[in-house]
Order: structure tokens, then C-alpha cells, then sequence
């Protein structure tokens, strides 16, 4: 019986460390591994409620100080980690490998996702890579103030900012649904390249906030006035990583995700709490590919009325092409129900640009259509880009050959002038010889 129990505890023990390993592989597998890079400890404290809800959503979270000697993202060319979390604001250089270059490489060579919070004490560091990912932020001690959109709990400099729903990105993967309730907001300014068309303006000031220093007297033009200020900024580079970059720290702490709001202005709505904790959520989903991530499946093409594909095309065919589209939702891959993917016949420019439609088991798209009457190398190229999205890219070549000679018309309606100018030729010919072996003039007789 003893020996009984000792084999079925050591069975039990195999069992939950074969599940753990599994659950281990797979929170690596759908990419939970996240660094997470702190100024001090006492920031895990006062930003608990938002490392809390990524632990609840099955991230893994490695927290570390900034300065820390021993800090890498990489391994004997392996990327530790899927994500990267920096909540340093005022860290000078971090630790170990990690710098400017190491993180830009996470994002460029690895894919990896980014989410940076800084503060009115930015660092260099952070100042560094905020331009590599195309924003300019404001030099250290500035804040975004604004004295028509402060809130009633604010020091009197007017830098606690109440940010309305209309100043938030309409785009619902990124933000979540449109929200009735406005955000805190205490930080820095930024503003975005204008040359770099991948970053987008996720949260800006009112068309009355600027960025300066708050005691100071205004005595040059501000670095940001306006709609141009950038409170929280994103990033979705051509490789599909993301980042996330805000200039508020505290936009992410228990205070303000619990605060009440209420605009300094008479008669304005008083809010229990503001939308910062929503706000907060939609980001890092979206940040860490949780949201608006799509892959392509099975791609088939092929002449109406036949299941595979020729070894080309001929001019004029009529053409079946059908395209499988994923979305990643809820951590499953689900079909796609987007009614705007365009596939474009291409050939140094594009020849045929058709909607595709969705199939009857709504599982793929499909479209119909005649080829072109031009020959040559082409592409079925499906190139899709919308705000939110993954960039989704498909592209199969093709080649169209011209008529064989068996092929054309035996009469082309448009070359019967030309069959008219033959006969008429050769009616002309046999008349002229008629005409010249049986015609003769009358001679003239000598008379003597």
C-alpha cells in the first residue's frame, strides 16, 4: 500500500510538471513574456491595478530595475522576451545590453512589442528613442497645460488635464469602444515627425493645451500648442511591432485609474471615475498583439469551371481567385469580416482592382473577373492596410501569354476592311486582265 502511494504521489507530481511546462510553453508560444523595466520598486506598488490585469490576461511579467547590470533582451542571438515594458522616466542609460540600438533592434529584427511611459523628468535615454521611433519630446521639467481643461483636484499650475473622448483616436481596436467618460492626464508633450507616416496620434491636447515649463513666463513659441501636442503616441513598423509610447507615467497608476473627474469649468459633469483604466486596457491589448492581428491562409486561383491553376494564363480568361483571411480574436484564429479587402491584377501598375467578396461559408474572399487583354509577368496581389491592422500582404505571380495562333477568330470583325481592300484588289487585277488580253484598238489601214 506505502509503495502504492509513493507511485501514485510521484505520478501525480510527473503530471502537474508536465502541465506546468505546457502551460509554460504555451504563455511563450502566444508571445506572454514580458520584461518590465521600473525606475524604482515602489512604482509596482502605486501601478499594481495595471501589472495586475496583465497578469489576469496570462502575460508573464519579469520585473526588473532599469539599471540593472544584468540586463538583456536577447541570448546567444535569441530573444528573451515578446514584450517590453519601460516605466523608467527618468533613468539616464539602463543597465546591462540594453540601450537605444538593443531596443530598436527588439522592435526591428525581432518583432518585439514596446509600451514606454515617461514623465516631465525624462531622461536621455528615453528622449533617444522616443526620435528614433519618430517623436520629439519636450525638454525635461515641461508639462502639457492647459487652463480651460484642468481638473478640480489640480496644484494650480493647470497640468492635471482633462482629456475629452473627441481627442482620443477613433479607431475602436486600438482605444476600445468610444467612451462617454474623459481621462486624466499629467505629463509631458510630445510631436510626431511629420515624414513618418507609421506613427499614429492616439491621444492629443485640446486645441488649447501647449507644453512648457509651468512657472515659467512664456517668452518663446512652445514646442507643442494644440491639437500637435501628443499625450500618447503608437507605432506599427513595417515588420508589424508595436509600439506604444505615452508621456504620462501616472496615466497608468491605482490613482488616476480610480480617480473621480471634473472639469474646473461651471456646470460641468462630474465623473465617478475617469476612463484611464479602460484606456489603459485597449492599448496593451492592441500594443501586444492580443488585438488586429490577421494572417493570410490557403491563397487559390484558377480559370472559371477548373480547380487547379494553369501553367499560364492566356489573355482574356475569365479568372477565379479566392484568398483565406484570419483574425486573431480572444486568442483564436476566427475568419476575417472585413467587406473592404481589394485585390489588385498587377503588372508594374495595376490592371484589374476589384472588392473582394466573401465566400457563401464565410471562411474566405473571393473574386471573379476577365484577364486583361495584355501579356506578360503579373500578380494577384492582396495589400491590406487599415488603422488597428496588422498590414496584411499576399502576393502570387502569374503568367499571361498571348493567343496561339489556333486561337484567333477565322474572321476578325475589325479587319474586314482590310479583307474588302484584298478582294477588291483582286477583282481590280482580273478586270485589268480582261480587259488588257481582250481589248484591241482599231489600226488604221494604208490607202493607196
Amino acid at each position: 500500500v506505502e509503495g502504492r502511494a509513493k507511485m501514485a504521489s510521484t505520478t501525480a507530481l510527473l503530471v502537474c510538471t508536465v502541465l506546468l511546462l505546457t502551460l509554460g510553453a504555451e504563455g511563450a508560444k502566444n508571445g506572454k513574456k514580458t520584461l518590465v523595466l521600473l525606475e524604482n520598486p515602489s512604482i509596482k506598488e502605486t501601478h499594481s491595478v495595471f501589472f495586475s490585469d496583465l497578469k489576469s490576461r496570462g502575460y508573464q511579467l519579469t520585473f526588473k530595475s532599469a539599471d540593472d547590470s544584468h540586463l538583456a533582451l536577447s541570448k546567444y542571438g535569441e530573444y528573451l522576451y515578446e514584450n517590453l515594458i519601460v516605466f523608467a522616466p527618468s533613468v539616464e542609460e539602463f543597465g546591462g545590453t540594453i540601450d537605444v540600438n538593443a531596443i530598436v533592434d527588439f522592435i526591428d529584427n525581432g518583432g518585439g512589442n514596446v509600451l514606454v511611459a515617461a514623465s516631465n523628468e525624462v531622461g536621455d535615454i528615453l528622449r533617444d528613442l522616443g526620435m528614433e521611433i519618430g517623436l520629439e519630446l519636450d525638454e525635461r521639467g515641461t508639462y502639457v497645460i492647459d487652463h480651460l481643461n484642468y481638473d478640480v483636484k489640480d496644484r494650480g499650475d493647470h497640468t492635471l488635464l482633462v482629456v475629452d473622448p473627441a481627442n482620443v483616436i477613433d479607431a475602436e481596436l486600438i482605444v476600445g469602444p468610444r467612451a462617454s467618460t474623459p481621462c486624466l492626464y499629467r505629463g509631458l508633450g510630445m510631436i510626431a515627425d511629420p515624414e513618418n507616416p507609421l506613427v499614429l496620434e492616439i491621444m492629443t491636447g485640446a486645441t488649447t493645451s501647449y507644453s512648457y515649463f509651468p512657472e515659467d513666463k512664456i517668452e518663446e513659441y512652445p514646442h507643442a500648442v494644440g491639437k500637435s501636442t501628443l499625450l500618447i503616441a503608437g507605432l506599427q513598423a513595417r515588420n508589424n511591432a508595436r509600439v506604444v509610447f505615452s508621456g504620462s507615467t501616472d496615466f497608468f497608476s491605482n490613482e488616476f485609474f480610480a480617480a473621480p473627474v471634473l472639469k474646473s469649468v461651471p456646470g460641468a459633469e462630474e465623473f465617478d471615475t475617469s476612463n484611464n483604466q479602460a484606456l489603459a486596457a485597449s492599448l496593451t491589448r492592441w500594443v501586444f498583439k492580443e488585438r488586429g492581428l490577421l494572417r493570410v491562409g490557403a491563397v487559390k486561383h484558377s480559370k472559371i469551371g477548373e480547380k487547379e491553376p494553369p501553367a499560364a494564363y492566356t489573355i482574356k480568361d475569365d479568372v477565379h481567385y479566392e484568398i483565406e483571411i484570419e483574425e486573431l480574436r480572444n486568442g483564436k484564429w476566427v475568419a476575417f469580416d472585413g467587406k473592404d479587402v481589394q485585390l489588385e491584377f498587377f503588372r508594374i501598375d495595376p490592371f484589374v482592382r476589384i472588392y473582394l467578396e466573401k465566400s457563401s461559408n464565410g471562411k474566405t474572399f473571393f473574386a471573379k473577373f476577365k484577364l486583361p487583354d495584355v501579356y506578360g509577368v503579373f500578380q494577384f496581389k492582396v495589400d491590406y492596410n487599415r488603422i488597428g491592422y496588422s498590414h496584411l500582404f499576399s502576393s502570387t505571380q502569374v503568367s499571361v501569354r498571348p493567343f496561339e495562333h489556333t486561337q484567333y477568330e477565322r474572321f476578325i470583325l475589325s479587319a474586314y476592311p482590310y479583307y474588302m481592300s484584298a478582294f477588291s484588289m483582286m477583282i481590280g487585277l482580273v478586270l485589268l486582265t480582261v480587259v488588257f488580253l481582250h481589248h484591241r484598238e482599231k489600226t488604221k489601214t494604208k490607202v493607196e
